[in-house]
This record gives structure tokens, sequence and C-alpha cells, in this order.
């Protein structure tokens, strides 16, 4: 569980573009670290919240100590990809899937879970940075990683999720392989000028439909197959970076750059349009093959 929250939280940073061995060896210790004071939280605690925000704070605690020491590294990753893998984006498919078939109170139910969690992995983030003295430092600029790249990191990620949903490893394999193809479609696709949001569509499109009729065959659930492939696709640093910015508007009133809010904005609406391209990308195929293959026998 350790080894991979550290690799999965390196395995995203590769995947959004940091190839910097510093840089991903610090995500990594971070990562490994909040796993750890994961499992001492869950060995005195059995509430869901502590776990995350536990982690969160953590990471940000360690990014702050990171920014003080002034180290060269592209120190937003640092902060974040610790805290991405803390996401909940199984459940966030799960409630989308749950409010497509009409199940409003269970769909409900997750959302507001998700909610939560969410809620409590940016306290947790921003309480780091803060008792460190700092904020999410600035974006730095990174570039598309190779396809080759890109797919292995992407299936790292994926085996790091499967990890975290305790799925046996003999069936690990599918869904890191479905994660694989499908971020070499999502890559495709953006290298050929499609937004980020229209390649995840087509990813998950891809992805819900061979996880359906696969996991009818296997016997599998479906989330097991589908939802592990797609999770790291979930838009958690554009979360962190909208938080951010409003917590800059909040603290500095007046006094803040007029181009904050906007950018708080556009973060927020990127990871709105990721996070309904992921679950009509999952969902429409699923939906679709259920109804006219399998529910009619």
């Amino acid at each position: 569980f350790i080894l991979m929250a550290g690799l999965g939280a390196a395995a995203l940073a590769v995947i959004f573009g940091v190839t910097d061995g510093l840089t991903l060896s610090l995500v990594f210790f971070s990562a490994s670290a909040g796993a750890v004071f994961r499992k001492i939280i869950a060995h005195y605690s059995k509430s869901f919240l502590l776990q995350p925000i536990g982690a969160a704070f953590l990471a940000g605690a360690f990014g702050a100590a990171v920014q003080s020491l002034g180290i060269d590294v592209n120190l937003q990753f640092v902060e974040a990809c610790p805290c991405m893998i803390l996401v909940p984006g199984a459940h966030i498919i799960n409630a989308s899937l749950d409010l497509a078939r009409n199940r409003l109170n269970l769909g409900i139910a997750r959302l507001v879970y998700a909610s939560l969690i969410v809620l409590m992995i940016c306290l947790g983030l921003f309480l780091g940075l803060c008792v460190g003295g700092q904020t999410l430092a600035q974006a730095m600029g990174t570039q598309s990683v190779p396809i080759v790249t890109d797919v292995i990191a992407a299936g790292v990620a994926v085996a790091a999720f499967g990890a975290f949903f305790s799925m046996p490893w003999r069936i690990l394999i599918i869904p890191v392989l479905i994660g694989m193809s499908a971020h070499a479609m999502r890559w495709s696709a953006i290298e050929m000028g499609y937004s980020a949001p229209i390649g995840v569509a087509v990813a998950c499109f891809f992805a819900g439909l061979v996880a359906t009729p696969l996991a009818h065959r296997l016997k599998i659930p479906f989330a097991a197959l589908a939802f592990a492939s797609v999770v790291s696709m979930m838009p958690g640093v554009f979360l962190f970076r909208m938080s951010s910015a409003l917590v800059e508007i909040y603290m500095n009133a007046e006094k803040s750059a007029p181009s904050i809010l906007p950018a708080a904005t556009a973060e927020g609406i990127t990871a709105m349009v990721i996070c309904l391209a992921i679950a009509f990308g999952v969902i429409v195929p699923k939906l679709a093959i259920d109804r006219y293959f399998y529910e009619n026998k």
C-alpha cells in the first residue's frame, strides 16, 4: 500500500509532464509518508475524514518545507500530487452511474461523501502549507511526455489505484491494460489538437466500451475494471489550483490580483468539465451495452 501510494503519485506527476528526477523523488517520498500516516490514523480512528485530511496536511507541510529550503523543483506537483491520489474518483463515477440509473438517494449520498473527502483534502493541504508559512506554489512549465512514457506511467497509476481498492493482483492486469490503452488514446487526441476534456472523454468511452463486456464475461464488478482504469484522469490538480486561488482572494481581499478570480473560475470549470467527460464517457457505453445485450436476456 505504501509503495503503490508513492509510485501512483509519481506516475500522476509524469502524466502531467513532470520528468525531473528530484521532483519525482520528492513526490514519491511525500506520498509514501502520507500512506504511512493514513495507516497510523486508521489504527486509532475509524473516521473516514481523518485519513485524507491527515495525509493532505502532511503533504502540505512537506511541500512548505521544500519551498522554504528553496530547492529547485516543480513545487506545485510536489505539493499536489500526493493529494491527487487521495481524490475519491471511484465514488464520483459510481455516483454518476447511480444518478443515471435513477438511484437518486444512493447517488446523492455518494456525491456528498466524495465532496466531503475532497473538502478534507483541500483543507488538509492548505493547513499544512499555512503551518509552513507558504501557499500553493505557482505552476512551472511542463512539457508533453512521449506516448510510451505516458502509457507506462498510466499503467503504474492504475495499478496504484487498484491496490487502494484491494483488487486481487491476478485481476489487476486487466484494468492496467485498459487504462494504458485509454491513456494512449487520450495522449493521441491531445497531440492532434483536441482539448484535454475531449481526450479524456474519448479515453473513458473506450474504457467503458471494453470493460462492460469483460465485466460480464469474467463476472467481475464493472467498477473493478472501468473505474480503476480511468480514475487516474480525475482533475485533482485543477481543484487544488482553484482552491488556492479562492484562499488567496479571501486572505488578500481587494489587494489580490484582478486575474485571480477568472483563473479560479477557469480551473473550477476545467475540473467540472473533465469530471463530466469521465462520467459520460464511462456511463454511456455501459448503459447502452447493458440495455441491448444483457438486460433483455
